[in-house]
């Protein structure tokens, strides 16, 4: 299913990555969780955003970054490869 949804969006995505820059790390907010019998309660926390906990949309504007860079990669001379290789993110190529 991720990969439909990726291959759906994905313009778009390569677009924002190239012309916005990167999808850039936040936090994520952590609700509550109530306490049960077998464990304490979970204060509301903030906690740093990874792939894992990140939502959907924002992996698939994380993902589009590899693909970007990848496209773009492959796409251009050999005359040109070393200096755009060095740069980091599809934006600053």
């Amino acid at each position: 299913m991720y990969n439909n949804i990726m291959a759906a969006g994905n313009g778009e995505y390569l677009r924002k990555c190239i012309f916005e820059g990167p999808y850039k790390l936040t936090s994520v907010v952590i609700e509550v969780v109530a306490a049960t019998v077998n464990s304490p309660e979970v204060p509301q926390h903030d906690e740093a955003e990874t792939v894992h906990n990140m939502s959907a949309e924002n992996k698939l504007y994380f993902q589009a970054e590899k693909e970007a860079i990848f496209l773009l990669l492959t796409g251009i001379g050999d005359e040109i490869y070393s200096t755009v290789d060095a740069c980091n993110t599809a934006n600053e190529m």
